[in-house]
């Protein structure tokens, strides 16, 4: 039985009060840290968000922790009533059998941390849902400017967009993107992993010359183009504004490429948000759904001139609304989600680097069942033809980035796709789930256009009142959503470390350099070695080269200030101890590195 949010507050506090007296006494003497023989003191940590990047800042917490023998109490706390951030998904007809991903639908073999929890929790892999026949149609809102059969031999299809746009642009892409991708995936390993400065790794791994520039000018800058007509315009632009609502005009260079690291993509069967769920049940934590944080601040026992600074959350519970202090000082917080969505107030002298704000893409993603397939008509044809079963757009010969609703251009909308045939529990019948992006409400008379028949005000039709002369309903059951499903990723060379405080650590950095699951769950992960990196006074997150010098654009190493432990209000620090260094300036970066 599930207690009231007010009561499992109270347990949450009673029960980590009562661990660290329970909690068996481990002499430590592991080579490298510098700890002594004797009692580890047990690390009080809140999470607050649990979604990618807090359930995995949980779960490695638990796991170092395991590793290097300290102790973690981890309490969480979740706004909702359900653990995944982004990743939900819905039930079509209230069939829970027949789930469709709502949010983050799909990720990649190269997604180390998704795949390797997936395996480890025993989920089942399984298809995307994106497209249930093997048709994609690339439209520019006046007609299609590429289609591909993936039933075909890919050698067939390879043959078609050759004859299209010439051999260079897409072998050169597939090279950027594999050159990128290998940049990138270094982030992983020491000594690159883990990382202080998300800033200063870009710029060691060399992608700054992908983030600086929007993905039109790093694409000519290797010899692809974006004109009209060429493969960057209709098909890579087409996979931005699917993956991130944007033109390639108006979104770096690194996210150009994520977009087009999508094969072999996967799924979990029942929803990625499982991924995220294990992740957290596996933590141990005290995990406090429909919990929010109202506000963060230090707490009146500790010194924040000093690495015993604590902090007091103050916590608001949904079925009471009352504001309440939670009973326990935390040494570390986790501030795992965009702080301009979470309505938490923190005094400005608790941070040390201030949070910035960024503006984020407003998404409709629009989900529902029809029997009808779009007409010929919305798309151009006078006859009918068989239409793709997914339908990317890009921008027409006479839009610019700017045209239309957030640069929707001439098509007005992202994307249309068929998911998987369903079962309609009424008819039983199947039909069709579609899926539509758009950057504005979906209206019935757009759909009216789409499928070329009367579509109601309210979407689904009621009994006795069916447009169609044979009594079908053209919409079956319908559901709209609106997400802040990622950041404008605007060219940029600077971006939110991860350390914004003594002991507070901030994850959501990470989307304006990549915005995926995969990338949330790494900075939660990064996160989570630094701390434990710092119970085992064992410096870590900066990169240094053999002799022991500083590396080129390399940080100076924070060595009092460890993982953000250090000097708090005013600066004031301990005799004796080394001030918190700024971040080396960059020294000024070429626009590609050929």
């Amino acid at each position: 039985m599930r207690l009231p949010c007010d009561l499992q507050s109270a347990a949450a506090a009673l029960l980590l009060f009562t661990l660290p007296a329970l909690a068996r006494r481990i002499p430590v003497d592991i080579e490298g840290d510098n700890l002594e023989y004797g009692d580890t003191p047990v690390r009080q940590i809140a999470i607050i968000g649990a979604g990618a990047a807090g359930s995995s800042a949980a779960y490695h917490l638990r796991k170092y922790a395991e590793e290097y023998s300290v102790q973690v109490n981890i309490t969480i706390f979740e706004k909702t009533d359900r653990i995944g951030g982004r990743t939900l998904t819905i039930n079509p007809y209230d069939d829970p059998s027949q789930r469709l991903e709502l949010g983050a639908s799909i990720f990649i073999e190269k997604n180390f941390i998704l795949n390797k929890s997936v395996e480890e929790f025993g989920l089942q892999r399984r298809d995307p849902d994106v497209g249930s026949d093997d048709n994609l149609g690339f439209w520019d809102g006046e007609k299609f400017v590429f289609e591909i059969d993936m039933s075909r031999h890919w050698l067939v299809n390879l043959a078609r967009i050759i004859w299209k746009y010439g051999p260079w642009a897409p072998k050169r892409t597939q090279d950027l993107v594999a050159k990128t991708v290998s940049s990138f995936l270094r982030l992983y390993e020491e000594p690159f992993f883990p990382f202080k400065s998300l800033t200063q790794r870009a710029y060691d791994l060399g992608l700054t010359s992908a983030t600086g520039i929007t993905g039109e000018e790093f694409l000519k800058a290797n010899g692809i183009d974006g004109a009209y007509g060429g493969y960057a315009h209709d098909i890579i632009q087409a996979t931005t504004r699917v993956n991130y609502a944007s033109n390639i005009g108006r979104i770096h260079g690194l996210d150009t490429m994520v977009s087009m690291a999508s094969e072999d993509s996967i799924a979990v069967q029942g929803g990625n948000w499982q991924i995220f769920q294990k992740m957290v049940e596996s933590s141990g934590a005290t995990t406090l759904r429909n919990t929010s944080v109202s506000s963060i601040a230090f707490a009146k026992s500790g010194n924040e001139a000093t690495s015993s600074v604590k902090y007091s959350l103050r916590t608001v519970c949904s079925s009471s609304k009352a504001d309440t202090a939670y009973p326990v000082e935390f040494d570390n917080v986790i501030l795992a989600n965009p702080l301009q969505f979470s309505n938490i107030s923190i005094p400005e002298h608790v941070l040390e680097s201030p949070i910035e704000k960024i503006d984020y893409v407003h998404l409709h993603v629009t989900i529902f069942t029809s029997p009808f397939s779009p007409s010929p008509k919305f798309f151009n044809f006078e006859n009918p033809r068989a239409l793709p079963g997914a339908v990317l757009t890009t921008l027409g010969k006479n839009d610019n980035a700017n045209s239309g609703v957030e640069g929707a251009g001439s098509a007005g909308f992202f994307s249309i796709s068929k998911q998987r045939k369903l079962v309609n529990p009424k008819t039983r019948k199947e039909e069709y789930a579609y899926k539509i992006f758009s950057p504005e409400k979906i209206t019935p008379e757009f759909l009216s256009r789409l499928f070329g028949v009367k579509v109601p005000e309210t979407f689904v039709s009621q009994p006795g009142q069916d447009p169609e002369a044979e009594g079908v309903s053209p919409i079956t059951w319908y559901y709209p959503h609106e997400f802040f499903s990622y950041p404008k990723a605007q060219p940029r060379t600077k971006f939110q470390d991860p350390i914004v405080g003594p002991g507070f650590y901030y994850t959501s950095g990470m989307e304006s350099f990549i915005s995926t699951m995969e990338t949330n769950a790494l900075m939660g992960k990064n996160v989570a070695r630094l701390i434990v990196d710092d119970m085992r006074g064992v410096e870590s997150g900066g990169v240094q080269s053999s002799d022991g010098s500083l590396a080129p654009g390399q940080q100076l190493k924070m060595t009092c200030d460890r993982a953000g432990r250090g000097a708090g209000r005013g600066g004031v620090r301990k005799a004796g101890e080394v001030p918190k260094t700024q971040p080396t300036e960059l020294p000024e970066m070429p626009l590609v590195d050929l």
